[in-house]
């Protein structure tokens, strides 16, 4: 579930939308600072946890500041453009930015894009792209042209993605829209043609995107109320050919069709994104939290006094402008799982598991100048400015040319040493990388398979499904349980297809099997406990305060009584044994969607059915066959049972509902109650 908590004004000084109006935010190079640009002339670092600036700067009258400003992540320093082409380079202790580092440029900036792990990315109105490096090194460079003539940039964004930077912007040309994808790592420009699919007549009015190691999700809301889904290759076949792809419909009117203004759209994470607009022509605008896996819409909140249709979101707060002034707003959104549904979600954190920062200090890829740099020269240029370039640890090298040719003992001797060098805020991707080197020679070799240096890298707790694509499939391949056991308690991303690869894995391997391989067994305890089957004893007498015995249940009850000591035997002995119910609890506890899981529960045997407690689901996925099956016909009496039971409960509690409705009537009828009474009411 999201939720939202209570907003605060972070600015008081009156903004607005547009050129004079708030240019953007931006996240400073400390957690908890961000820059906010007034379009004009001032730009603002403010802190959120005090609710106060630490600083503000202006350009002198007569300029005007052109796009947000932003932090340079490697020397601390802020940067900003007025007038298009000249850039100002300031720190903290700078009050005048008519004296600070001034770089005249050749060509019309679009926007400056800053990011931990890289150096900042300027790109041109033109299409272009340049490192900040290289710009200042020859500020007088020539920009290259990119788009054609009428061509206009909409919307831009930057991401990592295997250490390397990746650009995104999309543009405009009489009513088409195209999608530009620069690579930094191979230096390539793929351009793409966005199709609107079946809804031809709407308007796209914002875009938002998040990424994967392969993809770009390109997300867009368009004028009919609706957010539609563009899957973008990061890496083309054919870079050089103008390819085309097509939206497809995510989320189904989530503001009013026609909303002109107050529209905007972000996304939070994997699963959640959060929009601005009125929900209905005639109502006032919200922002609202959608889960796009369920398609629900999970939060809101009302704003009064409207909004600009701006909005921006960094680590667990968002910002936007609620009428005049810069608001923020804090968000929860937790992963929704099987095991909550269930009541079994344990909410402690393990000591050993270690939280991932949500900005990283990637490896730091330099050179995106299109030509040489040169180093002295920016140096002299700018002054005080100290270039700090995270570079992977020589035991990292040393471990990936290790894994490339020698045995899996001497991996295992690296491994140790690559794990005991201090950690980096790069860490959880530089062991990902380890993972897919494993698993590359895994497959190039098959009967290489090095199991403990994969264990020790998953036990590391930094590691995820998405970082390490391949890990559990080759798991399953191997039938090596104990490692799926370990990625299903620790990787939050599990596609919904593995899980099931997993539980019928577990459903069909041997007792023997089982019996020699090391589980984890944290998550069960004794079946055949005496206190359990005695406190199973009583509360088999009374369900809900509803005695089964009685009643309308005595024929399935008969049925269930003929052999009391059958009854006794299935009620005091686990159906499975405790390695296998401690695999299955790995299963309960992984987080799911029910839309995705349900169509691979219908591949699962019928005589696996009847052991989990996914009742529902199982069966809904296997009714026509649990029915047919002997194995299932006492599970069926039981639920009969227990529903029966339910309803005359329900239908007890329907009686004494006409009497409730008959004092809230009496308590309407008593207009003349002071501030504080006691009333006693006789029920005959």
């Amino acid at each position: 579930m999201a939720a939202l908590e209570e907003e605060f004004t972070l600015s008081t000084v009156p903004l607005g939308a547009g050129p004079n109006g708030l240019l953007g935010v931006e996240q400073s190079d400390k957690t908890d600072q961000f820059l906010v640009t007034h379009g004009g002339r001032t730009v603002i670092l403010y802190k959120v946890s005090d609710q106060k600036p630490l600083g503000s700067w202006s350009v002198k009258q007569g300029q005007i500041i052109t796009c947000p400003a932003v932090c340079n992540f490697q020397t601390g320093e802020f940067i900003v453009v007025h007038d298009n082409k000249v850039l100002r380079i300031w720190n903290t202790e700078d009050v005048n930015l008519d004296k600070v580092f001034k770089a005249t440029l050749s060509a019309e900036i679009y926007r400056i894009h800053s990011i931990q792990g890289t150096e900042p990315l300027v790109l041109f109105k033109e299409g272009a792209v340049r490192g900040l490096e290289a710009l200042l090194a020859e500020p007088q460079q020539k920009i290259e042209t990119v788009l054609s003539d009428d061509e206009v940039i909409k919307w831009t964004k930057v991401f990592m993605v295997f250490r390397h930077p990746v650009l995104i912007f999309i543009t405009e040309k009489h009513g088409n829209h195209f999608a530009y994808i620069q690579t930094f790592s191979s230096r390539t420009l793929s351009k793409y043609t966005l199709f609107h699919g079946q809804e031809e007549k709407s308007v796209i009015q914002n875009f938002t995107a998040s990424v994967d190691r392969k993809f770009i999700s390109l997300m867009s809301l368009s004028s009919d109320g609706c957010v539609y889904e563009t899957s973008i290759p990061i890496h083309p076949r054919d870079p050089d050919e103008n390819q085309r792809v097509v939206r497809s419909l995510l989320l189904k009117t989530v503001v009013a069709g026609n909303a002109r203004s107050g529209v905007a759209l972000t996304v939070l994470d994997q699963d959640h994104v959060a929009v601005l607009g009125p929900p209905l022509p005639a109502s006032k605008e919200c922002l609202s939290i959608w889960n796009t896996k369920f398609q629900t819409l999970q939060t809101s909140r009302e704003l009064p006094q409207g909004t600009s249709g701006q909005l921006w979101y960094f680590g667990e707060n968002l910002f936007m402008l609620h009428g005049k002034f810069l608001t923020v707003i804090p968000y929860k959104c937790e992963v929704s799982s099987l095991a909550g549904a269930l009541g079994k979600l344990k909410h402690s954190q393990d000591p050993g598991t270690h939280t991932v920062p949500h900005f990283v200090n990637w490896e730091t890829s330099r050179g995106y100048g299109f030509g040489s740099q040169n180093s002295e020269q920016s140096k002299r240029i700018l002054r005080r400015r100290k270039i700090e370039v995270n570079v992977p640890p020589p035991a990292f090298e040393q471990l990936l040319s290790t894994i490339k040719k020698d045995s899996e003992k001497d991996i295992e001797v690296e491994l140790c040493k690559f794990l005991a060098v201090k950690r980096t805020p790069d860490f959880h991707t530089i062991v990902g990388d380890i993972v897919l080197e494993l698993l590359g020679r895994h497959t190039t070799e098959p009967s290489f398979y090095p199991r403990n240096s994969l264990m020790q890298l998953i036990q590391t707790h930094v590691l995820s499904y998405s970082l390490c694509p391949g890990l559990m499939e080759a798991a399953l391949e191997k039938t090596d349980v104990q490692m799926l056991q370990l990625c299903l308690q620790q990787f939050p991303d599990i596609p919904e297809s593995i899980t099931c690869a997993c539980l019928k894995l577990f459903l069909s391997i041997s007792d023997d099997s089982l019996q020699e391989t090391e589980i984890n067994m944290e998550s069960v305890s004794d079946c055949s406990d005496p206190v359990q089957e005695k406190m199973d004893e009583q509360t088999e007498i009374l369900q809900n305060g509803f005695n089964a015995d009685e009643q309308n249940c005595d024929s399935c009850d008969r049925k269930l009584n003929q052999k009391p000591q059958d009854a006794a035997e299935e009620t005091t002995s686990c159906p499975v044994v405790p390695k296998r119910a401690a695999l299955l609890n790995a299963i309960l506890h992984s987080a799911y969607s029910e839309m995705f899981l349900l169509p691979h529960l219908k591949d699962i045997p019928a005589q696996h059915v009847t052991i989990m407690d996914w009742i529902c689901l199982l069966l809904d996925a296997n009714f026509t066959v649990v029915v047919m099956i002997p194995e299932a016909k006492r599970l069926l009496l039981s639920l009969y049972k227990f529903v029966k039971s339910q309803i005359c409960i329900c239908s007890e509690l329907n009686k004494i509902e006409v009497s409730f409705r008959e004092l809230q009537k009496l308590n309407q009828e008593k207009n003349n109650r002071e501030l504080y009474s006691i009333e006693v009411l006789e029920l005959f």
